[in-house]
This record gives C-alpha cells, structure tokens and sequence, in this order.
C-alpha cells in the first residue's frame, strides 16, 4: 500500500509541479512578449513627483510667451475708432473747431477718410468757422488726427496711419503671421525631431526674440510684415515643446491636470495682463520690447530642464534617457532596481526596431481607403473651423462695441472654466457629442449676437461663444489622435494642424468685415460653429475603445457604433473598464498640443491598449 500510495502521491506531485511550471512559462512568455515602457518605469520614478513639479511649475513663463507672442500684435496694430483728415493750416484752432470746418459730416459723425478741397488759409482770413456742405470733398492728403480715448496710446497703425484706403494691412500682417507659424511648426518640427525638444525650445523662442525686438524698429509695412512672420514661426512652438517635455515626463494619470491646468492657469493669465501691460506702457514699441524681451530667458533652458527622455529613446540613446531618469529617482528620492532599467533598455531596443518597419507609411496612406479618407477629411474641415472660429473670436473683440482691453481680459479668462470643465466631462461624455455640443453652442451664440442690441448684450452673448469654442479648441487635436492609426498618427495630426494654420490665415479678414457691418464677423463665426458641430457627429467615438494601431483599424474603426450613441447611457464591459482604467489618462490632454509644432511625436503614445489588454487577459488566464 505504501508504494501505491508514494506512486499516487508522486504522481500529483509531478501534476501540480508541472501545472505550475506551465503556468510560470505562460507568464513569462506574457512578460516577454510584453513591452516594458516610459510609462511603465515613470510609477518606480515617481509619477508626479517633487522634479516633476519643478518642471510644471517652470512651464510658466513658456505659456506667457506664447500667449504674449499671439495676442501682442492685436494691441500695436489697433487703430483709434474716431480718426480725421489732418490739416496743416489749421493746426492753431481747437480740435473740435478743425473738424467743423474741414471735415464732412455724415450719419451724425465726422468722416474719417475725406475733407473739404478748399483754401483753408483764404477761409481763416474770411472768418469762417463751418463748412459748406456744397464745398468739393478729396480723400485726405496730409495724414490723419487720432482722438485717443478709447486706445490711450500710439500704435504702429496709427503711427504709420494704416486707416482708410490702407486700413487692411494690419489684416494682411496678421495673415503673414500666421503664414509663419506654418513654415515655424514645419521647421522646428523637424528640429525637435533631428535634434530634439531642447533645441527646438530654445530656436523657437529666439526667433521670436529677434522678431519681437526688430517690431519696435519697424518704419515700414514691409519690413514689420517680415519681423512678424519671424514672430509668427515662434507661435504655439515657443511653448509646446516646453509643453512636450513636461508631459512626457509625467505619469498617465497626471497628464490631464498637467494638460489642462497649464493652460487654464498660465496661460489664461498671461493673456488676461497682457491688455494691462499694453495700458500700463503706452507705447507700442516699448510693448513690444515688454513681450518679446523675457523669451530671451530661453537660453537658460538646456541647465533647467532635461531633454525628452522618449526623445533619446527614440534615437537609440537608451543610456543617456536612463541617466536623465536616474537623475528624477534621486531628486524624487524614490530607488528603482537595476533590473528594471535593463528591461526598461531592451524593451526600448525591441520597439526602436519595431518602428523601423513603420517608416514606409506616409500621410498619403491615410486617403486611400473610402472610410479612413472620409475620416481624415472631415478631422480637418472640423479643425479648421474650429481654429477659424477660435481666432476669429479673439480679434473680433475690439468690434464688439465695448472697451477693447477689459472685453479682452473677460474672453480670454474663459479659458480657465473652460479647461477645468473639459477636465471632469471629457471622459464622461465623450469626445463625439461633447464636440458637437461645444461648437454649435458656440455658433448658437455668435449668432444670437447679431441679433440682440449693440453693446453689453452683443459682447455677453459673444463671449459665451468664445467659451463654448475655447471647449471644442481643446478637444480638437486630441480627437484626431485617437482617430488616426498609430503608424500615421503624428503625420496626420501634423497635416490637421497646419490646416488650421491656414483657416486662420482667413481670420483677420472676416474681422475686417466688422468695418462693413459690426454683424458679419458674428454671423460667419456662428454659420462656421453650427455646420463644424453637426460634422463632428459623423465622426466614431473614441472614449473607452482600443486605438487604431494600423491602416486597416483605421479603416474598422466605429463600424459597429450607431448614430445616437452616448457614452453616458452605455453599459461598459469589463474588458472595456480594463481597457479604460489603463488607457484614458494617457491619451487624455497628452494628445491636445503634443503635435503641435512638431511632425513627429507619437511615442507619447507608445503605450498601447492592445499590450494592455493581453496583459489583462495573461492574468485573467493563469488565475
């Protein structure tokens, strides 16, 4: 009997010894086949630590250039609302008594473009103090006077009187601006590509140093067009590398705070001073000086911030990206294992390889097939209306009927509740309808604009659009870079952003409408809203389903949802509850502007939900 049962025992012995070594191999082939990523090691490093902090905290003056670098050129280019013929011969009379006798009246005001063709010195000696409505009227010929009330300061347009027949060319300096941020995000795209963030940081923020400086020193149309075009190639670069940086060092679940609150807080205030500093100066120039001055202090960035460890993994510099992290886990003090530094190496070696075979694609791939092509052309008439719309909020303020620096101030504060709100509902409501609901909201509004009396309630009604729209502008990029497979994601964003460049190029002009009547820029913000809105719906949802890896998911991607789908009113699964809980702080705010101003980024993406989801599966397997 002893040896029966020694056989039996030995034999369950072997059974179990063998399940376990099946269960061990099983689970180590998972690990092997399993990329060990950033995202993998930041939670040893710590996720949002003290370095992690510092680095939020140094994106401040970034954000202030970015905003100062955008908006500065409203507040030198804007010209006075009352303007008239200046007359040589009457310069000893008052100015009210000038404009009685030299400048036709009209709609109950003074022109601002015509005079009167008299002899003016032969009328003074004849006594005469007011016109003659019969007397001959010529465009004016020695310049213009300027009442200062509303702008209290001198601006190049009204240094260099760019009113009346020339009163387009703040608007065509404003489209040779952005005409700069497209070669800029073209440039310094490939800068931070070749030669990384830090590089393109710096380059960035020189450009616009030099052509911010040079503005002040500008006498000509000409030669200001071309030092805005140089501070144009600054534009949304001289922060977003910064941006990049910081986001690619922060743990997934972080990012959105990260994302989100920089822009709220920083950039939100910089651009709410901005129309103070400009009252505070009173000097275009010395605005100029003021804004474009402090973006010198990016030099100092290569001692103050590391370069993208993901951007070292990238060029195969796996050593150098593991000193830079050796340097967070002691300032984080935080101690990882060497072990997971080496696997941390050979993962990255395997993925740098891997990425190899990805290079043949092109963004030409992505409109050969119907439905991926159908996809990536709406992704961009929805972004260029949102762009357009977005620009042409922000210079129509000075149309609005209102003073111009505190309409400013209270727009450009929306950004802030705009943020934050997008930061609780995004992941609840989805980015399909929240899109749809933001942008016709926004076009609702605008449109309601032109409809209700001039003034206080036209600006409210206008400021609830810029709202609404400052909601779709945040959602924008980061739904396009959910939608695009991973093999041409970061080439379709780039296309998608430069697009927009080129709708906002158009923006000053609808502006410049606002001369014909205050109601048109509102009207084709709003037409603009609405129709972008009702084309988000024909877009898939994105929330809580595993991104397009390659051509053909792209090409999948939402075939099976329905029209009238709403996250909130969907029961989730609990392959999708795994799938989210790993994934939807990683691709959440991450996505909003880390393409912009670079053509490729997408291994801020490299954490992929389909990894996720076999590790998931490995453990449900073996349990």
């Amino acid at each position: 009997m002893v040896p029966t049962l020694t056989a039996s025992y030995s034999n369950k012995a072997f059974t179990v010894d063998a399940q376990n070594d099946s269960d061990r191999k099983k689970s180590d082939k998972v690990k092997d086949e399993t990329p060990f990523e950033f995202d993998d090691l930041l939670p040893h490093i710590g996720e949002f630590g003290i370095y992690q902090k510092l680095l939020f905290l140094m994106m401040i003056p970034f954000a202030f250039f970015v905003a100062w670098v955008y908006f500065t050129q409203i507040f030198i280019t804007i010209n006075p609302e009352e303007h008239w013929c200046w007359i040589p011969e009457l310069e000893n009379l008052t100015v009210e008594d000038r404009k009685l006798l030299a400048i036709p009246q009209s709609n109950g005001g003074f022109d601002k473009c015509s005079m009167y063709n008299i002899n003016f010195t032969d009328i003074l000696h004849q006594g005469i103090k007011i016109a003659d409505s019969s007397w001959e009227k010529v465009p004016c010929k020695n310049g213009w006077e300027y009442n200062f009330t509303d702008v209290p300061y001198k601006t190049i347009a009204s240094d260099l009187d760019w009113v009346c027949d020339q009163a387009t060319l703040p608007t065509l300096a404003q489209a040779i601006f952005f005409g700069g941020a497209i070669l800029g995000g073209l440039v310094f795209g490939w800068v931070a590509d070749r030669y990384g963030r830090i590089p393109a940081l710096v380059g960035t923020n020189m450009v616009g140093f030099i052509g911010g400086i040079a503005t002040a020193f500008c006498t000509t149309f000409w030669t200001f067009s071309l030092c805005r075009f140089l501070v144009g190639m600054a534009f949304d670069n001289c922060f977003t590398m910064m941006y990049i940086l910081v986001l690619e060092y922060v743990g997934p679940r972080w990012r959105t705070f990260v994302a989100n609150m920089s822009i709220a807080i920083f950039f939100t205030f910089a651009a709410s001073v901005l129309p103070w500093i400009a009252l505070a100066v009173a000097d275009w120039k010395m605005l100029c000086i003021a804004t474009s001055a402090p973006l010198i202090i990016s030099l100092l960035t290569p001692w103050f911030v590391p370069e993208s460890a993901r951007w070292l993994v990238s060029q195969g510099k796996v050593e150098k990206a593991i000193r830079i992290l050796r340097k967070f886990e002691k300032i984080n003090k935080t101690k990882i294992e060497e072990s997971l530094y080496k696997e941390f190496e050979v993962s990255c070696t395997k993925a740098l390889n891997e990425e190899e075979s990805n290079k043949n694609y092109s963004v030409l791939d992505l409109f050969r097939t119907p439905r991926l092509r159908k996809i990536m052309l709406l992704l961009i008439v929805i972004w260029m209306a949102i762009s357009l719309t977005f620009d042409g909020h922000v210079r129509n303020v000075g149309s609005l009927g209102l003073d111009i620096f505190l309409t400013f101030t209270i727009a450009s504060v929306t950004e802030f509740p705009a943020d934050t709100f997008l930061t609780f509902v995004l992941d609840l409501w989805g980015r399909r309808w929240l899109a749809f609901g933001s942008m016709v909201i926004s076009g609702i509004f605008s449109l309601l604009a032109t409809a209700v009396p001039y003034g206080i309630p036209s600006a409210s009604m206008a400021i609830i659009g810029r709202f609404a729209i400052n909601i779709s502008y945040n959602i924008g990029l980061q739904y396009a870079a959910e939608l695009l497979p991973t093999v041409v994601r970061a080439q379709g964003v780039a296309l998608i952003h430069i697009m927009g460049y080129v709708a906002s190029i158009l923006a000053p002009f609808i502006v410049y409408l606002a001369n014909i009547s205050p109601s048109l820029p509102l009207l084709i913000l709003g037409i603009l809203g609405v129709v972008g809105g009702i084309l988000a719906l024909f877009l898939p949802e994105t929330l809580d389903h595993e991104l397009p890896q390659t051509l053909q998911d792209g090409e999948n991607f939402g075939l099976h949802q329905k029209f009238l789908d709403f996250p909130c009113t969907k029961k989730k699964t609990a392959e999708e509850k795994t799938v989210n809980r790993f994934t939807r702080s990683s691709i959440r705010a991450s996505t909003r502007a880390s393409f912009r101003g670079e053509i490729r980024s997408s291994i801020i993406h490299r954490a992929s939900v389909r990894s996720r989801k076999s590790i998931a599966a490995a453990e449900s397997a073996v349990v």
